[in-house]
């Protein structure tokens, strides 16, 4: 029986580094995949093909082009989905090398298979050569999440997908049920649309994407709208049924009913723990198959601890980095490593796309604190104006007294890159007169911060004039 100091179990973000911050201390340590090659959810279903997607999508169509050449501008006039595998199939493969690699020059070792609990501290897994179990001092669990399903919505993989079956559509649908309007299901409701899809959104709650933003989430919903997605708030799904044409309908419990071509099924996420046998470790998941953890990652057995997905929100694959590294370095005694939430930022990959972080004006509103706005918009930046992205915008939100940034709230192409300077002026405690007196290269985007705030004080000046 192999030995060792800890055992993750799963290969994403949250794993990997937890598995190399271990072996950076000295830890002999092995890592447990149940696929044939690493990266989890992320590299193989998840994040890195639909971001590669979009990419893809937005590139063979022409889209960041349009408002220049003219709205019939195009790459590739007919654009199928074996153009866009190409290139998911090219990064996926680029970045599971890249992934080995790290893991190798770092000695840790991979084991391929399906990982069970004996108890907590064996480990039994099964792969496709031959059976063994490990034993670990300590154990950290990071199987990231599985497409939720519903008895309402029989699945086929053809015509009614999951989200990880996308990439599996032989052909370009010419039009596209879309259920769940959260991150996933907007996403891909923004790459097929701009396909020229016909999409219909159905979402159960009355907005889209309830945590950002109500202004940025509204800017979002025009453009999906300009963009003739149809969106069926505040309804629910009661049935899908396929027609024997091979059309899909999705019947609402409001006794409408909506056709397509092929419907995606994208309401949440499950913890992939059924083959876990977590009863066995002393451990239990909610019914979402999520895994409670204190503010140090350490599930109710002090030894074995959860990172990643499988913990449920935010299930950023950048949040869960730093959670694989913290639980780690926690594990074997360093209690000095620091993370504070209130600064990750929330990259939203929609078409434009959005991120933000700290506080939306919701919030703040609701928290009775005194805040300003400053809006910049793309259009009157000349970097807007060059990159053909007309319609974007910078909103800064701080403190009427102190003038200290609260929250950065940024839609528009480049907006996960550009929230950063936002993060860095808040993790260091800046205020709004920092964007004031700093010089931005012309011309960026990042001048929005200084437009934004310029704006923001010529608000403050109407009331203390």
């Amino acid at each position: 029986m192999a030995t060792y100091d800890l055992l993750v179990i799963g290969s994403g973000p949250s794993g990997q580094r937890a598995a190399v911050s271990a072996v950076k201390k000295g830890k002999r340590v092995a890592l447990v995949e149940m696929r044939s090659v690493v990266g989890g959810v992320c590299i193989n279903t998840g994040t890195i093909p639909s971001k590669t997607m979009r990419e893809a999508v937005l590139h063979l169509s022409g889209y960041n082009y349009r408002s220049i050449y003219g709205m019939n501008y195009r790459v590739k006039e007919k654009i199928t989905m074996a153009d866009l595998a190409f290139r998911v199939q090219h990064v996926i493969k680029t970045e599971i090398d890249v992934t080995e690699a790290q893991l190798s020059r770092n000695g840790v070792e991979v084991v391929n298979g399906v990982a069970r609990f004996e108890d907590d501290h064996h480990v039994h897994v099964d792969g496709m050569r031959g059976s063994n179990t490990y034993e670990a001092e300590t154990i950290i669990v990071a199987v990231g999440t599985k497409p939720a399903s519903s008895p309402k919505v029989p699945i086929n993989g053809k015509t009614i997908i999951n989200s990880d079956q996308v990439l599996d559509l032989v052909d370009l649908p010419k039009s596209l049920i879309v259920v769940g309007g959260g991150v996933i299901g907007v996403e891909y409701t923004c790459m097929f649309a701009i396909l020229g899809v016909r999409v219909t959104l159905i979402e159960k709650r009355p907005r889209l994407l309830e945590f950002a933003d109500q202004e940025i989430v509204e800017a979002l919903s025009y453009h999906l709208r300009d963009s003739r997605v149809t969106m069926r708030l505040a309804e629910e799904v009661d049935s899908v049924e396929e027609l024997p044409d091979g059309a899909v309908v999705a019947n609402l419990e409001s006794k409408k009913r909506v056709s397509g071509d092929a419907l995606l099924y994208a309401v949440g996420r499950q913890g992939n723990v059924d083959e876990l046998n977590l009863p066995a470790a002393g451990i239990e998941a909610d019914k979402r198959g999520r895994i409670p953890v204190d503010q140090d990652f350490r599930t109710k057995v002090p030894h074995i601890y959860a990172v990643g997905d499988v913990i449920g929100f935010p299930a950023l694959a950048s949040v869960s980095m730093e959670q694989g590294r913290i639980a780690a370095e926690r594990a074997f005694g360093n209690t000095h490593v620091q993370s504070n939430p209130s600064f990750y930022p929330y990259g939203i990959y929609t078409i434009p796309e959005i991120s933000f972080i700290g506080k939306t004006e919701e919030q703040l509103t609701e928290e009775d604190v005194p805040y300003e706005v400053g809006v910049a918009y793309y259009r009157e930046i000349a970097r807007g104006q060059i990159r053909g992205d007309t319609t974007g915008r910078l909103k800064l939100i701080f403190h009427r007294d102190t003038r200290q940034i609260l929250g950065v709230h940024i839609i528009g192409e480049g907006a996960a890159e550009l929230v950063h300077i936002g993060q860095a002026v808040m993790a260091l405690n800046g205020n709004l007169d920092y964007f004031i007196d700093t010089v931005f290269n012309y011309p960026t985007l990042a001048e929005c911060y200084k437009a934004a705030a310029f704006n923001g004080i010529n608000r403050l000046a109407r009331f203390e004039g």
